[in-house]
C-alpha cells in the first residue's frame, strides 16, 4: 500500500493476554466513526489469527499488519 494510512485513533494492547486485545479493540473501534482507521499494537501472538477472524465476523477491514521484534501492528478500517 503505497499511501499513508491516516490513523483515528491508537490502542496500545501491548502485555495483554488473549482474548483481551480482541475485546478491546472491538470496544474501540466502535470509538471512531464509520470509514476511520484504528492501530492496535499488541505484543500477543495469537492476536495474528485472533484480529482477521475477528474482522471477518465484525465486517470490519484490516488495511495493513506490521510486525516489528515483538510487536504486532494492525490497522483496522471500521466498516459497520
Amino acid at each position: 500500500m503505497s499511501e499513508e494510512i491516516k490513523v483515528g485513533k491508537v490502542l496500545d494492547l501491548k502485555g495483554l493476554p488473549c482474548p483481551m486485545p480482541v475485546v478491546k479493540v472491538n470496544k474501540g473501534i466502535k470509538e471512531v466513526e464509520i470509514g476511520q482507521v484504528i492501530e492496535a499494537q499488541t505484543t500477543d501472538p495469537g492476536s495474528l489469527t485472533d484480529f482477521p477472524a475477528w474482522a471477518r465476523t465484525s465486517g470490519n477491514e484490516i488495511l495493513k499488519t506490521d510486525q516489528d521484534g515483538q510487536v504486532i501492528r494492525f490497522y483496522i478500517k471500521r466498516n459497520a
